[in-house]
């Protein structure tokens, strides 16, 4: 027997499938037509772990369905296909600070047109639906696999060499600093609070009851010493690049959140091309491109370093960021390696032109000029983009003419030389993709009475993030408005589906103190200048390479 609560989410979850059904229906979704509303109770809902930002569902529909009401005879029926699996995302409460959904969807769009990625099957006011694929999700171990990070290494090079930036995404610089740009002043309203918490007299008395306050201040240091210290080093990289319009000119269109829950092994069954060795690259599926836009190759290569530090499904500590598991040199080389030699098929070498910079041609590369002889330079050809078909083979690309042995030995030199140069980019924007995420976390922070202290907003809308509110339709357009769930326990839903809260406040900190280490290890900051305690909270981080 069913207690009140019990009860009570047992009614909210058949709301919240009904509310799924009745989207698919208005959005047109093929097949889903056939599933009444009154038969949503049969569908299945599982949320994915692994998801930060968002709540994402796989939906299925009913193993069986009805059988058309116009057919006589069992005998006289075709066998119909059920309709397809979809993907759910429902966008997170603090997304509004985070991302900018109308232009996430444009690019979406026009990575649809490359064939790149889930397409976006309908949209909603607070979520979308998406092309699901029969997929597995990478774990944090098979980020290390030698062949996989490999694999990966070619995704992102034909990421980057088959998606133009538009004129105004290469004018505005890389999106991490946008990022920054549009999530600080938040970050200064949620860590200026905390800090005060903290340093309140009567913070020592609430340590037992509220954990987060053990852990000091969210940056490490009060908040304007932190935001100080990241103008101070955005500065500092600009200067050693030789201004902002270089390193406009090399930003390229990077995914910008290569996790291994963003990254997907599809499960190829009888004769598809796939299965061959030479395409097994080819498995691997990227999603989730909330965060795409322009950066620099640097950016992308130690966004996706860092990851390797992360399990989100760790049972004890989730928003840890383990630097330990950083890759060594060795590893990041042959990821860089596999990158620049990898012939994506949308690579075709014509024309020299600096001013559109599109693939590396390592075959090419020369020295910096002075002036930024510590900075990456890479020299670019043409690229036209052309349409992608999906799981095109490598066997269409034209072959690389035979060198001689002279002429590979220097092929070879200048390939060393550009994995030398990535590397060192690599390094110099590692604190920038740390500052970022730490930003993103205290965006998304949940702490107890900080809302109402942050905001005027009503009650009733700090109480509908606790239910499940149903979607309504427009009686005029039929289109939905909204559908939110907050309550998804159901025997639906597995273990992996009830995970415990994530901990942004404390991947915050994680984050910023790795930040700390390496504008220390880049001699930005002495140690006279840390606090007490924190040369000491860092060591664990920094690295020296």
């Amino acid at each position: 027997m069913l207690n009140g609560e019990e009860t009570k989410n047992k009614e909210h979850w058949l709301k919240f499938k009904s509310e799924i059904v009745r989207l698919t229906h208005t959005l047109g979704f093929k097949g889903w037509r056939r599933i009444p509303l009154e038969d949503c109770n049969n569908i299945e809902v599982v949320r994915l772990s692994g998801a930060l930002t968002n709540a994402v569902y796989v939906v299925s529909p009913p193993k069986h369905l009805p059988r058309p009401s116009n057919s006589s005879s069992s005998s006289s029926i075709t066998p119909r296909r059920p309709p397809p699996q979809l993907l759910l995302r429902i966008y997170g409460p603090q997304v509004e600070h985070l991302i900018d959904r109308e232009s996430e969807l444009q690019i979406l769009r026009r990575l649809g047109r490359r064939n790149i990625g889930p397409r976006v099957l309908g949209t909603f006011n607070n979520g979308r639906f998406e092309q699901y694929f029969h997929a597995k999700t990478l774990t944090p171990r098979d980020l290390r696999n030698p062949e996989t990070s490999k694999q990966i290494a070619k995704r992102m090079r034909e990421l980057h060499d088959g998606i133009d930036l538009l004129p105004e995404e290469r004018a505005s610089g890389p999106f991490i600093w946008k990022n920054w740009d549009k999530w600080v002043e938040r970050c200064e309203q949620v860590a200026s609070w905390l800090d005060n918490e903290i340093m309140s007299p009567l913070n020592q008395s609430k340590l037992e009851k509220e954990s987060w306050r053990r852990q000091g201040f969210v940056c490490g240091t009060p908040w304007p010493k932190f935001r100080k210290m990241v103008e101070s080093y955005r500065k500092w990289l600009n200067t050693r690049y030789g201004g902002v319009a270089e390193i406009n000119r090399q930003l390229v269109f990077a995914h910008n959140d290569t996790q291994y829950g963003n990254l997907l092994r599809l499960e190829p069954s009888g004769e598809s091309p796939l299965l061959l060795p030479a395409n097994e690259h080819k498995q691997l599926v990227v999603i989730d491109f909330e965060y795409a836009s322009a950066n620099t190759r640097g950016l992308e290569f130690c966004n996706h370093f860092t990851e390797w530090c992360y399990n989100y499904h760790d049972p004890e500590r989730p928003w840890a960021c383990n630097t330990k598991w950083y890759p060594t040199v060795e590893e990041q080389e042959r990821f860089i390696r596999a990158y620049l030699t990898h012939r994506p098929r949308i690579f075709f070498p014509l024309e020299t032109n600096n001013s559109q910079p599109g693939p590396i041609s390592f075959a090419t590369s020369t020295s910096a000029p002075s002036s930024t002889a510590a900075t990456p330079v890479f020299h670019t050809v043409h690229s036209n983009s052309p349409r992608v078909t999906p799981f095109m083979l490598d066997t269409q690309v034209p072959p690389f003419p035979t060198l001689s042995a002279q002429d590979h030995e220097r092929a070879e030199q200048a390939l060393d030389t550009d994995v030398r140069r990535l590397l060192h980019e690599t390094r110099l924007w590692r604190a920038a993709n740390s500052a970022q995420w730490a930003a993103w976390g205290i965006v998304q922070a949940k702490v107890s009475k900080m809302e109402e202290a942050l905001s005027t907003r009503s009650s009733s809308a700090i109480a509908a993030k606790e239910q499940l509110v149903a979607g309504q339709e427009d009686e005029a357009d039929g289109k939905t408005t909204e559908l939110d769930c907050r309550s998804d326990k159901s025997s639906d839903t597995t273990d992996e589906s009830v995970a415990g809260e994530f901990d942004y406040l404390a991947y915050a900190q994680d984050r910023a103190l790795f930040f700390w280490a390496d504008v220390f290890s880049l001699g930005l900051i002495r140690e006279t200048d840390l606090p007490p305690d924190m040369a000491e909270r860092i060591k664990g981080h920094v690295l020296g390479y």
